[in-house]
């Protein structure tokens, strides 16, 4: 791993390397399997990272790119779950 990318997350969606704190990060809970969103960093389990902005999330959930790197289904609530952090 080169030094600058130590610390930094991959998008799912468009590949890019970012601090942490400029993503949402969606995790599989090991013990019951619900897809969460984590960004306490409070849930072990399987992770991915996703860009704050509309255009990766939209992207990411009609290319099903959280469901390939989960190994999982997603729901409903997980999308609304989403586009609420837009909001914000």
């Amino acid at each position: 791993m080169k030094p600058d990318r130590k610390f930094l997350r991959q998008c799912a969606c468009c590949k890019e390397y970012k601090d942490k704190n400029e993503l949402i990060r969606i995790t599989k809970y090991n013990k019951t399997g619900e897809i969460i969103l984590n960004n306490n960093n409070d849930v072990t389990g399987r992770s991915c990272y996703i860009c704050k902005n509309a255009q990766c999330i939209e992207t990411a959930l009609k290319k099903k790119k959280i469901e390939l790197c989960l190994k999982a289904k997603t729901e409903e609530k997980l999308k609304e779950a989403l586009y609420t952090v837009l909001k914000k």
